[in-house]
């Protein structure tokens, strides 16, 4: 038997400009019935960033006159500056601390809201269940969960670090300049010769970190989507635990789980090496960069043209304005994942974009008194016919069986009716009346039984006798105590059980019209009699 995972035929490209459809992604919310508070936090958030380039800078100043200080043994100078050290310091802690409240606090907003409009797109127009069925996105949860909550923080987090890199770069590059003075250089004159060799210095880095460490955009993808698949797996097995341990399936289920963690474990150690070879690049300039403003500082500094204090000033600001040229190299591993993301949740929106557009090709419509079929035609996806123009109607009271062998198409037929279905052609009449399905296996959501029963609608629609009553109606009598208990009815019932919750739930909601797909299928004789 072949346990070999293939990989998901799920394409994540996405249609368009890269930024146009990101800037689409970011927009709304910042247009949103939140906008007030969200530009109140994110103004908040810009100015205790900028409050922090403006410290820097005055710790910058600091190291100028504390060096000096030192270097003329000046005990006054030194408590002095030790002093006002303490009170910077003290302010600068109080501002980051702050800095990272409000911009946690925008950040879980901003998902919250996102998360509420993803969730209302993928429930609409069947999304969920068209996207599943065609293959068209693999692990939505994931994309509704960690896609967005990695979104919303990485692009915060992104978007005011570069911010707050362009300022402190800006800052930093005036007091380089004006200190770093100037460098003969084969007879020609070069002005502000630090800051020209921080430039290059971070130009280069930033090209060879992206040469060596851009398979990470890729990799990064590969693996959200591989670690998705295998908790889908295991929640499979948890799901179907009872199935398993009766086939004594354990080896089979291990061989598979061992398959999915095995494109883990290869696309891990993929990204390990790549990671390494970065880790090697970015280690080693972090390294250099440590010293490098001394060595080029240095002839100035035994030239007597400059004093201990201007070095380390230079080497601050050097260091500062070398760190914001780098923003690249330092945040590369992270843009790379923010990028894979957005790939994820840009993707995700494109299928649920094109199955909104896509037009049915069965009509489905209500607006008779009767149940009509016209000219419908059913088949499956590899093109076998399952019906072929078929013209019925069936009127209010009437009561019809479909018969027919496993795999001929009555359940196809029911999913056509409840607009599920889109291999075929034709229309369906339904009547503008109170409906209600009843599928073989019914869904039951985790909460009280009280919900369960009145499922889709709350329990408050119905009075509270009536629950009672239809539980002893469908032989149900046993569970009427335990109808505000909490649990995983699906579990905690058989599935003869759960079919005739399901039939409580339909005399509970009282349809015009009732529509069964073998509802009765795992029921003993005498409860599928009554």
């Amino acid at each position: 038997m072949n346990f070999d995972v293939d990989e998901s035929r799920v394409n994540d490209a996405v249609n368009g400009s890269f930024f146009s459809r990101v800037w689409k992604l970011v927009t709304p919310y910042w247009r949103s019935e939140e906008k007030s508070m969200a530009w109140v936090l994110l103004i908040a958030v810009i100015v205790l960033s900028l409050f922090s380039v403006f410290i820097s800078v005055l710790v910058n100043s600091w190291y100028r006159d504390f060096y000096n200080a030192l270097q003329n043994k000046d005990l006054g100078a030194f408590t002095h500056l030790i002093l006002y050290f303490c009170g910077i310091a003290a302010i600068a802690i109080l501002g980051a601390v702050y800095r990272l409240y409000l911009t946690q606090m925008l950040t879980i907003r901003w998902r919250r809201w996102l998360t509420e409009q993803h969730f209302a797109k993928w429930l609409a127009h069947k999304n969920y269940y068209r996207l599943e069925q065609g293959g068209y996105t693999d692990n939505p949860d994931q994309r509704l969960s960690e896609d967005l909550n990695n979104f919303t923080s990485d692009t915060l987090s992104l978007s005011l670090g570069l911010l707050r890199t362009v300022v402190s770069l800006v800052s930093f590059s005036v007091i380089l300049w004006g200190v770093s003075g100037s460098i003969e250089l084969f007879g020609i004159t070069i002005p502000g010769y630090m800051f020209w060799a921080a430039l290059i210095y971070a130009a280069v880095g930033s090209l060879l970190t992206h040469l060596i460490g851009k398979r990470l955009i890729v990799l990064s993808n590969q693996q959200q989507r591989y670690e998705a698949d295998m908790r889908f797996s295991l929640v499979r097995v948890r799901e179907n635990a009872e199935s398993i341990a009766l086939s004594d399936g354990e080896a089979n289920e291990n061989q598979r789980l061992s398959a999915r963690f095995g494109m883990v474990w290869s696309n891990f150690w993929t990204i390990m090496k790549v990671q390494k070879r970065l880790t090697f690049f970015t280690a080693g300039y972090s390294q250099i960069a440590i010293v490098f403003a001394f060595v080029v500082a240095a002839p100035r500094y035994f030239a007597g043209k400059i004093e201990l204090g201007e070095l380390m000033q230079i080497n601050s600001a050097f260091g500062n304005v070398q760190e914001n040229f780098s923003w690249f190299i330092d945040a590369y591993t992270q843009l790379a994942s923010w990028r894979a993301t957005c790939d994820r949740l840009l993707s995700f929106r494109q299928a649920m974009d094109e199955n909104e557009a896509r037009v049915p090709a069965i009509k489905v419509s209500h607006e008779s008194d009767a149940l009509q079929l016209e000219g419908l035609a059913l088949s499956l996806a590899g093109g076998r016919q399952l019906l072929n123009n078929a013209n019925i109607s069936i009127a209010a009271g009437e009561k019809v069986m479909l018969s027919g062998r496993s795999g001929s198409g009555k359940s196809t037929l029911l999913r056509a009716m409840g607009g599920l279905w889109k291999e075929g052609h034709g229309a369906v009449k339904l009547p503008a009346k109170r409906a209600f399905f009843l599928p073989q296996k019914p869904y039951l959501p985790i909460g009280t039984l009280r919900e369960a029963l009145s499922y889709p609608q709350a329990p408050e629609v119905y009075p509270a006798e009536r629950f009672a009553e239809v539980l002893e109606t469908c032989r149900l009598g046993h569970l009427v105590s335990r109808l505000d208990e909490t649990e995983h009815w699906q579990r905690m019932l058989s599935p003869g059980e759960q079919q005739r919750v399901a039939f409580a739930r339909a005399l509970l909601f009282a349809p015009d019209w009732l529509y069964l797909d073998e509802a009765t299928s795992a029921m003993d004789e005498e409860d599928e009699a009554a």
